[in-house]
């Protein structure tokens, strides 16, 4: 078990929906925030990876099963650790909780390390992990196999100024908002994510297009994300019918 770090949140208006249940791409950015801050706590934040190593974290898949979505002020625990890592993948999980200790959400995350001057992925130093205290192992974490969809359903998107973060290319919360857009908005009122799986390919830069596809099967949506002829996201979806 990797060394662990907490932080209460209570949830604001604007990270909330029609619903009043928290938008899931905000709240995953969030969470990355908070394990940012315990990568700063324990002088490994993003500029001290880079200064002593010259790598950048890259996020390249989510694993997320959700019992219930927080809803609009409610106070929440966020619970995270860098559980494990191999030669190339590092895991970290998020276990988040209400404030009657019950577990709401629980979200695995693979990053990778890539060399910032040659974009390339890069092996992870023992080093550099071992103030995390994350178990060392071999075996890799299996992602599931995403299908190409046959004749989905699809929206085209103009890339925005303020789909760009710090990085120079889109967010990673941008896709799941895509992806959720693509779905019939009566639908997405009358249904909740139980279960989400999201896996990054490529990073989309500024300008273009992008298009969004879904392919619906009762209760399970798959989704890409094209740019340029290229596919840059895959997820699969699994939903539940509201009580009300």
């Amino acid at each position: 078990m990797g060394l662990q770090y907490k932080e209460n949140f209570t949830v604001p208006f604007a990270m909330t929906d029609v619903k009043q249940e928290i938008i899931l791409s905000q709240f995953i950015s969030y969470c990355l925030g908070v394990s940012g801050r315990q990568s700063e706590a324990i002088g490994r934040s993003d500029l001290d990876v880079f200064k002593q190593y010259g790598l950048v974290w890259v996020v390249t898949d989510y694993d997320m099963t959700i019992n219930r979505l927080p809803r609009y002020n409610d106070t929440i625990c966020i619970v995270t650790e860098a559980v494990s890592y191999n030669k190339f993948f590092c895991y970290r999980k998020f276990y988040i909780y209400d404030d009657k200790g019950e577990l709401l959400m629980d979200l695995l995350c693979y990053f990778v390390l890539i060399d910032f001057q040659t974009r390339q992925l890069s092996p992870v130093p023992d080093d550099l992990i071992a103030p995390y205290q994350s178990e060392k192992v071999k075996k890799m974490q299996r992602a599931p196999r995403y299908q190409t969809l046959e004749d989905p359903d699809s929206k085209d998107y103009r890339i925005r100024y303020f789909d760009i973060d710090m990085n120079g290319h889109v967010n990673n919360s941008k896709y799941l908002e895509w992806m959720y857009d693509a779905l019939d908005y009566t639908f997405l009122l009358e249904h909740r994510p139980s279960h989400l799986q999201l896996k990054y390919v490529k990073e989309v830069s500024p300008g273009g297009m992008i298009t969004s596809s879904v392919k619906q099967d009762g209760l399970r949506s798959q989704h890409e994300i094209w740019s340029d002829g290229q596919i840059h996201a895959q997820a699969i979806l699994t939903w539940e019918k509201r009580d009300a």
